[in-house]
Order: C-alpha cells, then structure tokens, then sequence
C-alpha cells in the first residue's frame, strides 16, 4: 500500500513540484491550500506524514500543527522561508518533528521524509524487550505509544515518544546529542543537534512536574541526556 502525505503550502507551483517528485517515488500524496482545508483533511485521513508551511491563509502552519497535535501524532515537517532560528525552534515546540528553511532542494525534503518515516517503520517491526515500563508516577506503554503520569495520559509526538522509550529501555546509560540524533532520527539524518535539545526541553514541560529540576530524564553537564527511574 502506497504511503500517503499531506502537502499544505499556499503556492501551487510548490505544491505541483513536491507532488511529482513525490508521486515519482510511489508516494500517495494529497495537497491542501490554506490552514483551515489543511487541518479539515488531517481529521479525514490518516496520512503517514505531512509537509506543512508556516505562511498559510485562515490558519498559519504553527496553529494547524498545534490543534493537528490534540488528535493525532503523525510525523510532521514544517516548511519556512524565514531563516530565523526562533522560528525552526518555534515549530518544533508546537510539535512539529522537523523542518525545510526554503528554498529548499527537494533531494533534502524527501530524504528528511523518508528518514522519519524509515524509523517509523523500524518501530513497527522491532521486538519489545518490554510493552510496559513504570517509573514513579510514569507508565509508558511501549505497544499502544501512550504516556501516562499519575493516570493522565499525556499527549507526546512521535519523536517525543522515540527519544523517551530509548532513555527509558537504557536507564542511567548517557546519551550524547549526536547519538540521540543518529540514534532517534536516523544516521542519514541531515539535521543538527539542537533538535534535539528542543525535544527534551519540551519532553520535560510535559513529564516532567519541574522541568527545571527533572524526575526522570536528566542532563549529565557536558555529556548527554539519561533517564533515572
């Protein structure tokens, strides 16, 4: 069955160009205009990813994928021409699990794509040495991907999950950046470190009851990141 995408971008020539070269690697791809058709076909569907632009009519790219987050996980790429890197950081702490600064080579998309996706499906397939794991008010059901502290299920993205699953399988095993980057996103991923540094940060305002003083995942100064049950 052919994976399915949502393209969402206000220019159409960026969407036209995206799909053929998506659909040329037997992609499913659906295309979506403005923020509101956006999140209307993210309910309608199950996608396997979706491409998402910042700059959008009705609704921008970080509210879409803010409510897309209330009700669903799926992996998304944010799409923007700024530069600034308050923006890339601002799209992830909206959930988003990574992001293309145009313009952008479309080699970079799809490999980007394909390398989250490609995990993905690791994910899938990969025996469980444990479906459940408990630490203090922290249950994790590795089989369903739900997080629950004190009996409240707390809402994590994909990477979110990947990254606490693989400290809590290693307890007290230091983790530095680059291996968590090679480790959760992929070897082939081309991004850098600090993305991981903003899935931490907003892993903890989630798990965490004081992020500034965390239960479970700490930071070894210098070295890494590992989670103490």
């Amino acid at each position: 069955m052919a994976q399915k995408v949502l393209v969402v971008d206000d220019e159409k020539l960026i969407v036209k160009g995206i799909r053929f070269s998506l659909e040329q690697d037997g992609f499913e791809v659906d295309s979506a205009y403005d923020g509101e058709e956006a999140l209307e076909m993210a309910r309608a569907n199950d996608y396997d990813i979706i491409l998402l632009d910042v700059m959008l009519p009705k609704l921008d790219g970080f509210e879409v994928c803010q409510q897309i987050r209330e009700f669903s996980s799926v992996p998304i790429i944010m799409l923007t021409a700024k530069g600034d890197d308050m923006d890339k950081i601002l799209g992830l702490e909206y959930g988003a699990d990574d992001y293309v600064t145009k313009p952008f080579n479309i080699l970079e998309v799809k490999a980007r794509l394909k390398a989250i996706m490609r995990r993905a499906r690791q994910k899938d397939v990969q025996p469980k040495t444990a479906k459940v794991i408990e630490a203090g008010d922290l249950k994790m059901d590795c089989e369903s991907r739900r997080v629950y502290i004190a009996g409240k299920e707390i809402n994590l993205t994909v990477k979110e999950f990947d990254v606490l699953e693989l400290l809590a399988f290693n307890p007290n095993k230091v983790y530095s950046r680059e291996s968590l980057l090679n480790l959760v996103w992929g070897y082939e991923y081309p991004g850098d470190v600090r993305t991981v540094d903003v899935h931490i940060r907003r892993l903890r305002e989630k798990i965490e009851a004081n992020p500034s003083e965390p239960q479970y995942v700490h930071t070894k100064w210098g070295v890494g990141y590992y989670f103490q049950n």
